[in-house]
């Protein structure tokens, strides 16, 4: 039998109800991108909130192509449980934030009319950083299919912009007033970003709207941080097995979690900062911490651990021929470009970083991680890296990282998931070892805008792959 809202009450004891009847509740949030780190995070500090008493704050989740966690949750009435797991605990909510999912190719104006509800004040993302479709000078891609359409108005949107600039567009006609864009990807200085992208969107297409945008509209920082693996088959099976109900809609994560939103909000919001969510004036220090040495590590054990045959986080960390790579990289590397001003003990991160990867009660494929590595090194590795060699200061262990990186896109190992992975391929045959570096890292490389590599970094990364 599956989970519902109507077989609900069947679920067995352990599992904690929401308190709150979801149904009576209305949504205030659109979201894009409801895959499974959202419904770990926000959707989570969302249901808490309203398990305080905050009221119509219930989530609207936006799938811009796969239909696949709309075929989970909308049988299931968007109920869906989250099992926060460690080696000697474990932990089971009843999520009744979602209220459902829009496939945006199958109801585009479902998604336009759901973003110009009044009811609605905060439209939010997790788009992963591809979802941006930016250059690598971090301006929006106007040349891509996608935006080039949206931008002419060919057809229903296709993209993040198509679709928010309708909905405001609507929100602006009815005298509605602006909404929070909320951008919760692991981008650098994302509110900005998010806000730069928009308004160049908006500024092309339609500058009045970019004008009421820039004065009705917020796009706070936020940095957020959730461990929380891709479901499989197995998991889902001893879900079952633990609530007595099939749930497909299931997420297994970590008990540790943090949100750190910068307050600037452009109406109403949840009382996020009531459960556990810290609200402050300037989120780049806790976001450059976490970039630099938790993604940047995730990512080092990734390339690392897939190299040395290990298919899970936890083995890799375990591996004594991996983990003072990874130290290294937290603890001296990245460590040394973070501002101490910030008030981050990077020490203290490091250590409790160390034993979250080595938390073997989370099935964390490397493989996952290793997605879309062309979008994810340049705030995780290359920025560190330019910040070093202007200060003077060798990076050892992050080129040893970053040449695992630069095999795993030669492709001729394992599959590669990336949105670059033909053209790193085609560098790698024209290139080979010596040239691949020069053709990624060098001055006219295709990572120039970031980090040019020095003679002796080309030296240690060409000297790594040659072997």
């Amino acid at each position: 039998m599956r989970l519902n809202r109507e077989t609900a009450a069947q679920l067995s004891t352990p599992v904690q109800r929401p308190g709150y009847d979801p149904a009576a509740q209305d949504c205030g949030i659109v979201h894009f991108g409801i895959g499974a780190f959202h419904r770990a995070h926000q959707a989570a500090y969302t249901d808490a909130a309203m398990r305080l008493g905050d009221r119509d704050w219930r989530i609207t989740g936006v799938s811009l192509r796969s239909a696949d966690v709309a075929q989970q949750l909308n049988p299931q009435d968007g109920l869906y449980t989250l099992v926060e797991r460690s080696s000697d605990a474990v932990a089971m909510r009843l999520m009744g934030s979602v209220a459902g999912v829009i496939v945006a190719p199958e109801a585009p104006d479902d998604v336009i009319s759901a973003i110009a509800r009044p009811q609605t004040h905060i439209v939010s993302f997790t788009v992963t950083e591809k979802g941006y479709v930016r250059r690598a000078d971090g301006t929006l891609d106007t040349e891509h299919p996608a935006v080039a359409a949206d931008m002419k108005g060919e057809g229903a949107p296709r993209t993040i912009y198509g679709f928010v600039a309708a909905g405001l567009a609507r929100r602006e006609a009815a005298g509605l007033p602006g909404l929070t864009l909320l951008s919760c990807d692991n981008l650098a200085d994302n509110g900005r970003q998010l806000a730069m992208l928009m308004r160049g969107y908006l500024q092309a297409t339609d500058p009045a709207l970019a004008d009421w945008f820039d004065a009705q509209c917020r796009c706070p920082g936020t940095m957020i941080d959730r461990i929380v693996p891709a479901m499989t088959a197995e998991d889902r099976a001893w879900v079952a097995g633990q609530i007595g109900l099939t749930d497909e809609g299931a997420i297994i994560t970590e008990r540790f979690t943090q949100w750190v939103i910068e307050d600037d909000f452009a109406g109403p919001r949840p009382r996020w900062e009531a459960v556990g969510a810290q609200l402050v004036a300037d989120v780049q220090p806790y976001e450059a911490a976490k970039l630099r040495m938790l993604n940047g590590a995730h990512s080092a054990l990734a390339y690392l651990g897939l190299d040395a045959g290990h298919e899970f986080v936890h083995q890799a960390v375990a591996d004594p021929a991996i983990r003072p790579v990874i130290e290294a990289i937290m603890r001296d590397e990245a460590a040394a470009t973070l501002d101490p001003a910030g008030g981050i003990d990077t020490a203290a991160y490091a250590d409790e970083l160390l034993e979250r990867f080595a938390n073997s009660a989370l099935q964390h494929r490397l493989m996952q991680i290793a997605m879309d590595g062309s979008q994810k090194i340049p705030q995780r590795w290359l920025e560190p890296l330019a910040i070093n060699q202007a200060a003077g200061r060798s990076s050892p262990a992050t080129l040893q990282a970053l040449a695992a990186w630069v095999r795993h896109v030669r492709g001729d190992v394992r599959a590669v998931d990336d949105p670059q992975a033909e053209r790193l391929a085609t560098l790698w045959r024209s290139g080979g070892p010596d040239g691949v570096v020069d053709a990624l890292f060098g001055a006219q490389g295709v990572f120039a805008a970031t980090w040019i590599a020095a003679a002796a970094d080309k030296a240690q990364l060409q000297a790594a792959l040659a072997r």
